[in-house]
């Protein structure tokens, strides 16, 4: 199935049957994603009495139960409910599930033994940015899709990038790392209270996606993104953003 879109003056061809997906799913066990000192998620079937639901033990569905955070076992998108003491569910604040998107990949600087992203390189990569932006770290390994970021002090964002963003119009903000913050910061979480503008002026319908994985073979660039979001009421929820390769086409 082909679209086309309009963007700026420019005319797009937008192939839907080939979308790329650059979320990191949820998985059971030891080989998957992990943050924030969590132990593995689990996918478990339910036991009642005798019955235990699986087809390999004899059950006629699989019936599992699933324990797991959002914020550290997969891809996720989250609204200022994060750090706000009101409730921002996800599911009813977040509505753009299509918009147009800028990927840009970044080598953080070097302080004092933190790799942060700055304001300087956000605006040398991309000057005026969509209403979605897309942080790819650099190095870029395929490792990010199975590391258990626990204790290692990820890559992060320093506040000012993260105020830039906001005063730039970037309404939604998809980075490769457990989060913007520093993992240990005091409980501060300056860049997610810069983005959001919380809580001088909340932008309620604003979000923040973690822990995605965006290909080597994916270039750098403009996009059409469909930000897919699980239907959870609470701060954060899994999701699933799948990019489209806009294919230009002449103008009539």
């Amino acid at each position: 199935m082909e679209i086309t879109l309009i963007h700026k003056g420019r005319t797009y061809q937008v192939r839907l049957h080939q979308p790329e997906d650059i979320s990191l799913p949820l998985i059971a066990g030891e080989h998957q994603v992990c943050a924030w000192y969590l132990p593995p998620a689990a996918m478990e079937p339910v036991r009642m009495g005798d019955w235990v639901g699986e087809v390999s033990s004899g059950a006629g569905v699989n019936f599992r139960n699933v324990y797991f955070n959002p914020h550290g076992h997969c891809t996720h998108t989250e609204t200022c409910g994060h750090i706000a003491a009101e409730e921002f569910p996800v599911v009813r604040h977040f509505r753009d599930f299509f918009s147009f998107a800028q990927l840009v990949s970044i080598t953080p600087e070097q302080r004092n033994g933190d790799a942060v992203i700055s304001r300087a390189q956000l605006e040398n990569a991309c000057p005026d940015p969509e209403e979605a932006l897309i942080i790819r770290t650099l190095p870029n390994v395929a490792a990010k899709k199975t590391r258990n970021y626990s204790n290692t002090n990820p890559a992060y964002m320093d506040a000012d990038a993260a105020q830039w963003l906001r005063e730039k119009g970037v309404k939604h903000l998809l980075i490769d790392t457990p989060s913007v913050d520093r993992e240990e910061d005091g409980g501060k979480l300056l860049s997610h209270h810069a983005f959001w503008s919380y809580p001088e002026q909340p932008r309620i319908d604003c979000t923040i996606t973690e822990l995605v994985f965006v290909p080597d073979t994916t270039a750098d660039g403009l996009y059409f993104m469909n930000l897919q979001v699980a239907a959870f009421m609470n701060d954060a929820a899994p999701s699933r953003p799948l990019l489209f390769t806009l294919h230009p086409l002449a103008n009539v």
